[in-house]
Order: C-alpha cells, then structure tokens, then sequence
C-alpha cells in the first residue's frame, strides 16, 4: 500500500515588539495561503528570543488580531523564550564539530570592514570569560549563492553575503535569529516559508545549517515587502499603524490585491470568513509580484 505524503507545513513568526501592522497581514496571509491551498498545516511561533526588544501583552494582541482577521493557526503556539536549552544544545553540538569561534570585535570594527565581518578572529583561539563575553561565529565555507525562490525563480545573491561568519550567540548570551530559526523550522517539520524579501540574502547561509544539522530545508519565497517610501519598509521600528480589526475586510482585499491574487467585487460585502475561504480556495502563488518591494498609496 503506497504511503501517503504529508501535509506541507508552513508558519507564521511574528516578533511581539508590538501589534501586526499591513506588512505583517501581508507576509502572514501570503504563508496561510500557501499551505492552506494545499491542505496543509499552518503554525504560529513568536520570535521572542531577544526579550528586551518584547513588549508585554504584544504576544497575546497578536494572537487575537489574527483570529480577528480569520487567520487561525493549527497546534500549540510556540514561544522562543521557552526553548533556549534546545538552542543550547544545539550550539553545542555545532562546537563539539568545530565549526565555531569566539569574536570579540566591537561593532565598530565591523563597520571599519565595511559592514561585513571579514573573519579576523577565526584563528585566533578566543575563550570566553565573564568578564570578557564573546559574540560566538559559524565558521561554514562554501556556502552557496544560488538557490531557487518559490516566487522570484532563480536567485543568484552576492558572494559576500554567503561567505560572512555570522553570529549564532550574542555577546549578551542571547542566541541569535539565524540560529533559533533554523532550529525552530527543523523541530516543528516546516516544509515552505513564505516571507518578506528582505531576509532574501539570508536563505542560502539557512539551507547550509540545515544541512549542517542533517535536516531537510524549506523551499523558501520571499514577497515584495509593503514600504512607505523606496527602501522604507512598513515596520513597528518606522511605527506602521496598527491593523483596525473593525477594517479587518478591507485591510484583507487589500492584502489580497497586494498579492496579485483575485478580488472580485461581490468580496466586499463577504464576512471574513467568506474572505479567507475564497482566498484559500482561489490562491495562485504565480501571481505574486516577482519584485522585491511595493510602494503603498
């Protein structure tokens, strides 16, 4: 008897520095309705692992702002916070292979190597120390600078991005996004991410830790981010306006249209649910503007 495949699983990880704004509906829709359309499972995880940026209560308003907007995930919520012993373990499971070091370079150094870390201390055989904390590196050559984008096709990024030892630890001991991710998608069995085309330059340096880990890694599609103005993503940093769950059907059409995907009039009048069942049911990923940013009127 053949097997049956599995359901792809897809995922939402909003950081709860505060509420969802129009970027955020946009990269959280376009991941439901991706693996929706396909049966499959849709997971909500927050990115809380750098607490001082966490606001308190901001976890629990975004949660109920996307059951307002009828995205509602499937499974347990996951917290970062809450799994820092597995990161640790990780961490020390890629030492143990000798694929990190310790860095002390102040960020102005970095700045002075024009903003990528050209791997001045991989040799020279740092140990930490309370009184001296190191940022800890991966050391992880050849990392490829190819790869091919659920929307944009084929991707070739600049060799320096893929090349650079980036940072998995802190220097204050907190583990960084590019190592939590890759854990977190690993663990939870994520088989597509759907999200903003500014973590573009960032796959190919994932692919590799997953193969590093001896996992499988997600195919990958990068939307156009939402901006105010060239190179001004919407962001709670650029205070975006929060999403009105009162406009909750406007903000989805609009949403909807950003995406390329059909809005047709009678939608307008829909309940919300209406909305997101159309919009599971009518989803055409190759309609997605190929272009890596989209200015809002």
């Amino acid at each position: 008897m053949p097997m049956l495949a599995s359901p792809p699983v897809g995922r939402f990880a909003p950081s709860p520095s505060g509420p969802l704004h129009f970027g955020s509906l946009v990269a959280a829709l376009a991941s439901y309705l991706q693996v929706k359309s396909s049966q499959g499972l849709w997971l909500v995880r927050m990115e809380d692992i750098d607490e001082p940026r966490c606001q308190p209560g901001a976890a629990d308003t975004i949660l109920r702002t996307l059951e307002q907007f009828g995205l509602l995930w499937d499974g347990p919520v996951w917290y970062q916070s809450q799994r820092k012993a597995r990161y640790q373990a990780i961490f020390e499971q890629l030492q143990q292979q000798g694929l990190l070091y310790g860095c002390d370079c102040p960020r102005k150094s970095i700045t002075a190597m024009g903003g990528l870390y050209n791997g001045y201390c991989r040799h020279r055989q740092l140990s930490n120390s309370p009184s001296q904390p190191l940022a800890w590196r991966l050391h992880c050559p050849a990392v490829a600078t190819e790869f091919t984008d659920l929307v944009l096709g084929k991707q070739q990024l600049d060799p320096v991005f893929c090349e650079e030892d980036y940072v998995i630890k802190r220097r204050d001991g907190l583990f960084a996004y590019q190592l939590v991710v890759v854990v977190d998608d690993m663990d939870q069995g994520v088989t597509e991410v759907m999200r903003g085309a500014d973590l573009l330059t960032m796959t190919t340096r994932q692919q590799q830790l997953f193969a590093l880990l001896g996992a499988t890694a997600p195919r990958y599609g990068h939307i156009p981010l939402a901006s105010s103005s060239p190179g001004q993503k919407l962001s709670k940093q650029n205070h975006a306006p929060a999403l009105d769950a009162c406009q909750a059907v406007p903000l989805l059409l609009q949403a909807l249209q950003y995406l390329g995907q059909p809005t047709p009039a009678e939608l307008q009048s829909a309940s919300v649910a209406e909305l997101i069942a159309f919009a599971v049911s009518n989803w055409h990923l190759e309609l997605v503007p190929k272009q890596t940013e989209i200015l809002l009127n």
